[in-house]
């Protein structure tokens, strides 16, 4: 019978250790840490995953205490991980609707961390130099109006490259997607067709029938990068890293121009001194000769008044830490760092961070 008992009181113990590990982020005091770690969940764009990795892994040489995670789950997932709360902090290349900000109850603040570009990258063997792509041509790929490489609409643009007579296949993201949502703003500012039928939108209706779908940027990539006369749209690093070419997108300006550092940043430039004081932006089709077209900020997401002030103080200057000794890291990735004008603007909204009121950093 004592045997019994024994076992009974162990299972209960157990059960209810196993009831209490579902907490939300936050729920209850001193959930920030386990003896003297601090551990951090992060949820949201694929766009920055390398950055983020870079930075997770850079920040925990010289802070061992802090264990940051960070999950790759779409910004449409990063958004809803800061909403229900089960993330510390969000990330997402699609700023929060003014509707998702009302619905979170609480202040939510958005932390521009680097600049980035979309690519058209593609799979055409015979293919040596660039394509040459414009809005109008792409968005016809995507709504099924081309259908073959050797299409006279894409060979007028690129007279001199081996176009085969091959049908191309669209890859698309499938998941609630930043990457997918600065895609297509591009094109919906572009092509009126496309915003008439698509439209701008993190998970978009795709057109039927045309192309597939994958998951993440490592999806897209992936796709393309085993299919032959695929095209997909990526984050810049990720096509770098598979050693796949990005086309030249024509600027509004009229312009074929490769993403780069330096024409993503020249596509912020131009709207710079009217960001918003909320920091949420496009920069989709800028205006200037030189600016690529397809660019776009990420933006980690927090809440402005932390319900943790251990966890909070941590998420502030994890965040202030990434804007200055991580940005070092960003151009080895295929990203920008962020203008000088943009940093004071993020320094003022990470400063402005609180637990129960009370400032979370001094500086």
């Amino acid at each position: 019978m004592h045997l019994i008992k024994t076992f009974l009181i162990t299972i209960g113990i157990s059960l209810t250790l196993i009831g209490c590990s579902g907490q939300k982020i936050g729920d209850g005091p001193s959930t920030a840490s386990s003896g003297s770690s601090i551990r951090l969940q992060g949820s949201g764009a694929s766009f920055p995953k390398p950055i983020y990795e870079k930075w997770v892994n850079e920040y925990g040489k010289a802070n061992a205490n802090i264990k940051i995670d960070y999950q790759s789950t779409g910004s449409g997932a990063g958004q809803k991980a800061l909403l229900a709360k089960t993330a510390d902090f969000g990330a997402s290349d699609d700023p929060m609707s003014d509707e998702d900000l009302k619905s979170a109850g609480a202040e939510v603040l958005h932390i521009p961390t680097v600049l980035g570009a979309v690519v058209l990258t593609y799979n055409l063997e015979a293919v040596k130099e660039p394509l040459k792509l414009s809005a109008q041509n792409v968005s016809d790929i995507y709504l099924g109006n081309i259908k073959k490489w050797n299409d006279e609409r894409l060979k007028k643009d690129n007279p001199n490259a081996a176009l085969p007579d091959a049908d191309i296949l669209p890859v698309y993201r499938a998941d609630s997607s930043g990457t997918s949502a600065v895609f297509t703003d591009f094109l919906s500012k572009s092509v009126p067709e496309w915003k008439d039928k698509v439209g701008m939108n993190k998970q978009p209706s795709w057109i039927t029938g045309v192309g597939v779908g994958a998951k993440g940027n490592d999806g897209v990539m992936g796709q393309v990068k085993q299919t032959p006369n695929s095209v997909g749209y990526v984050e810049l690093t990720f096509a770098k890293a598979n050693n796949l070419p990005t086309a030249l997108v024509k600027n509004k300006a009229g312009e074929f121009v490769e993403a780069s550092l330096d024409t993503v940043s020249a596509a912020a430039a131009a709207s710079v001194a009217s960001m918003p004081d909320d920091l949420r932006t496009q920069i989709t089709n800028a205006d200037g000769k030189n600016a690529y077209p397809i660019s776009s900020y990420t933006y980690i997401l927090v809440y402005k008044d932390q319900p943790d002030p251990t966890k909070g103080k941590a998420v502030a200057d994890f965040l202030w830490w990434a804007i200055h000794d991580g940005e070092k890291f960003v151009k080895e990735l295929h990203y920008a760092p962020l203008p000088s004008e943009v940093v004071k603007k993020v320094e003022g909204k990470i400063n402005s961070m609180t637990s129960g009121g009370k400032a979370l950093r001094q500086s």
